[in-house]
């Protein structure tokens, strides 16, 4: 039975308006912060109260053939499976996550905070609204849809973690432990990425990978006046800069530890190449930067290479720096700063986690102690292509939907989910895409979602589903 692809974006603006947003407004307004941000996540009990209320969301749903239960592993964040038995061949696993970054309500722009979701059309405002409340809500409701139309559907697994904010490191007991009950997936279907524009559907090809750690340096047991000690006590933040220019080029921002560089081929210098010629100047002009600012590498092919095939430097973090409003004339004790390095696909994070920590330790300035603790590790993932049904079924739905045809991008970002399940499922196909774009301002001030685009792939979305059981 073929699917009526016009009833489904009809049904699915239907479902959004009357069932999603209302739900997903009240997920935003529930902090709901991820284990890395807030240790008392557990004394709290957000995490388990965004679970229960799109549990109580899924019961509303009436699907044939559901299950669900919440699983908590002692001293772990809690992870919600929905299995729905299908009515054709095939399984399908589909990921997304219910936990946040922090709010910082400050810096959202008058009328807008991050616990309160407003709609200014065509964008629904809130933390967690993008990343990555429409989840689930978008998987369930795509196979909801089949269910109406009478169309056969694989047998369809829903994963729902709440530590994707921290690196997903509660993840993998889960992962062991639902083997049984994860079966045997023909597509893994993962609603956390997006593209460059709301028009087509993206299609998420590639995801670096991450390392992040803590770096430390300590030159004293207190304070000191800096009129004493300014010049004779090293200071720690010189250190800091010292240390850094081990790792990065200071000048050109590329990063000297040739481990973490990947051998850029001629077919990815020639899609960058494709993909900046369609995008144009829009790549760098939709970012908020300040006048007068050029990018580290000029053109959009270059910009796309240094988003997604290069790795990169961030501090992201620092304690021991009072604010200037009350900074006195101290030498400090010591500067600490949170360090988040982007990896190509291909390079293993716990390689680079060692090279790190060999790198900063050794033969430390002046005899200082210095410190660096990794907290993050996840390595990247590089899709393999889609097989003809499913790439079919996916280009078809989206050029009548959308009048556009689906397209591939890379995302410089990191789900560690990817390569968790590509290590364990490495015959699976795999669907990375969602509606974030230009301004969403995930983890952001203002962030936002695109309420147009996230009804269109969720029809597009439940077209592909259902070529699975063709």
């Amino acid at each position: 039975m073929s699917v009526d692809l016009d009833r489904l974006i009809e049904r699915a603006d239907e479902l959004w308006e009357d069932s999603i947003i209302p739900s997903l407004s009240e997920f935003i307004g529930i902090e709901a912060l991820s284990p890395g941000f807030e240790p008392d996540w557990e004394l709290k009990g957000e995490l388990n109260s965004a679970i229960e209320l799109f549990s109580s969301w899924l019961v509303d749903q009436e699907l044939d053939g559901m299950t669900y239960k919440i699983h908590q592993i002692e001293g772990r964040t809690p992870v919600l499976l929905v299995t729905v038995e299908g009515t054709g061949p095939g399984e399908v696993i589909f990921y997304s996550h219910l936990d946040k970054q922090p709010s910082r309500e400050h810096l959202w722009s008058e009328g807008l905070h991050p616990l309160k979701a407003v709609r200014r059309d065509p964008w629904l405002f809130g933390r967690g609204a993008l990343d990555d409340g429409y989840g689930g809500y978008v998987c369930v409701t795509a196979l909801k849809m089949l269910q109406e139309q009478g169309v056969p559907y694989p047998r369809s697994h829903f994963l729902i973690e709440t530590c994707e904010e921290s690196g997903s490191y509660d993840l993998p007991p889960y992962l062991d432990e639902l083997t049984q009950e994860l079966g045997n997936p023909n597509l893994i279907v993962v609603l956390d990425s997006g593209g460059p524009d709301y028009e087509h559907i993206w299609v998420t090809e590639a995801l670096r990978g991450l390392v992040a750690g803590t770096l430390s340096v300590q030159v004293s047991n207190e304070g000191v006046h800096s009129g004493m000690s300014g010049g004779v006590i090293p200071s720690s933040f010189r250190i800091q800069r010292i240390l850094l220019d081990r790792v990065e080029d200071s000048n050109s921002g590329e990063i000297l530890i040739p481990e973490m560089h990947v051998e850029i081929s001629d077919k990815v210098r020639k899609e960058a190449e494709d993909l900046g010629g369609l995008l144009g100047d829009e790549l760098w002009s939709q970012l908020p930067v300040v006048d007068n600012l050029k990018p580290q590498n000029e053109g959009a092919a270059e910009i796309l290479l240094d988003m997604n095939w290069r790795p990169a430097m961030s501090v992201i973090g620092a304690d021991g720096l009072p604010p200037t409003q009350t900074a006195g004339n101290v030498l400090r004790t010591n500067t600490d700063l949170k360090l988040s390095f982007r990896i190509p696909p291909g390079v293993s994070a716990e390689k680079i986690d060692l090279i790190l920590k060999e790198k900063f330790e050794q033969n430390p300035p002046y005899g200082a102690t210095v410190e660096y603790i990794p907290d993050a590790a996840a390595d990247g993932f590089h899709a393999p292509a889609m097989d003809g049904k499913l790439a079919e079924a996916l280009n078809e739905a989206s050029m009548h939907i959308s009048g556009l045809p689906p397209m591939a991008t890379w995302v410089g970002g990191t789900i560690p989910f990817m390569a968790m399940m590509q290590e364990k499922y490495p015959k699976a196909q795999f669907l990375c895409t969602g509606t974030g774009g230009p301004g969403n301002n995930a983890h952001g001030p203002d962030e936002k979602m695109h309420i147009p685009s996230s009804k269109r792939l969720t029809a597009v979305l439940s077209a592909t589903i259902a070529a699975v059981s063709q």
